[in-house]
């Protein structure tokens, strides 16, 4: 998908026949990809950012476990991870095309983009004292162009392209599940007397929160056929839970088909980088604590004096890291 790093053959120029060179975070473009970028003059930047504020996002959500999202600046930003069809994949596709939805969302409304504008269906009566107005967030185009350019990379009829799929539309579903009512008032000294209402994106660490947790919920799935000749192509192939007493995935669900690989060791074959010498809280019962995040090898503690120009105090810090199990 998007997750790939843009070789030199993702030279494109606008309009203006300006030649744009492609962040490093983005992909070896297709030509549908690059076709669509043309069309809409303003939007490299946008996915750029988008794909960028995805990867800090993903960092974060995952900054105290054992897979922490480590990236590079490497053939494959996210690494050979990309590659199976684990949970880890699948809150990737989600976040990135999340990433790609919000971002291309808010510039349609800043005016960033040449061929998009502020959502103004929005508009009249819309309660006893509130009607719609304003500039909403224009998250049908971000919708329908994330499709597009995210989802044409991905060939095939396997699990794995259903998977990908699948996980890319629950990023854009909830981007647009979590827009929110936003208001300003009207009237006489601040009294309210009417408000102008509209649409407005969640931000996106909302956006993050809310795709952690259905990784944490994932749904285990495998290749379904219904194998009826009434069955048309798209109902024809799809995603069924490993499990029949468990229900379907939703639209919403991040899924997966393939266990986690074990994130504590170093490992070339499937990419893991270990917890060796990661920080951890040797206080905490839960995933970021030492016991957990260090798989039993143990850690060392090290105390450290930091001066700081702060009214001439010291500051004393503890740093708790784990061992390198190579080492002990």
């Amino acid at each position: 998908g998007i997750i790939n790093v843009a070789s030199s053959t993702n030279l494109l120029t606008d309009s203006k026949n300006v030649q744009l060179v492609l962040d490093p975070s983005l992909q070896l473009l297709s030509r549908k990809q690059r076709k669509l970028i043309r069309q809409n003059p303003g939007i490299l930047h946008s996915v750029s950012s988008g794909l960028q504020t995805a990867i800090k996002e993903c960092k974060w959500q995952f900054r105290n476990r054992r897979w922490n999202c480590p990236t590079s600046q490497g053939p494959n930003i996210f690494g050979k991870i990309v590659n199976r069809g684990c949970r880890e994949t699948a809150f990737i596709f989600a976040i990135t095309s999340a990433g790609v939805t919000h971002s291309v969302a808010r510039s349609c409304s800043e005016g960033s983009i040449e061929s998009c504008t502020c959502d103004y269906r929005r508009r009249g009566p819309g309660g006893p004292d509130w009607h719609w107005g304003g500039c909403s967030d224009n998250i049908d185009f971000g919708r329908l162009f994330g499709r597009e350019f995210v989802d044409s990379s991905e060939k095939g009829r396997d699990l794995r392209f259903l998977m990908n799929l699948h996980n890319n539309e629950a990023g854009r579903m909830t981007v647009f599940s979590e827009m929110r009512q936003e208001c300003k008032c009207h009237g006489m000294s601040g009294s309210c007397t009417v408000r102008t209402c509209w649409m407005r994106l969640p931000t996106f660490r909302a956006v993050g929160d809310v795709l952690k947790d259905r990784f944490d919920g994932a749904s285990r799935v495998i290749y379904g056929n219904k194998g009826s000749n009434r069955a048309s192509r798209v109902e024809l192939h799809h995603l069924e839970p490993e499990n029949p007493a468990h229900k379907p995935p939703s639209p919403h669900d991040l899924v997966y088909f393939e266990k986690s690989p074990n994130f504590c060791t170093y490992s070339g074959k499937t990419g893991t980088a270990g917890t060796a010498g990661r920080f951890c809280n040797s206080s905490s019962p839960g995933l970021d604590g030492c016991e957990l995040l260090c798989c039993g090898r143990g850690y060392r503690t090290r105390t450290q004096r930091v001066t700081e120009r702060c009214n001439c105090t010291f500051h004393w810090c503890c740093h708790v890291s784990c061992l390198n199990c190579t080492n002990t």
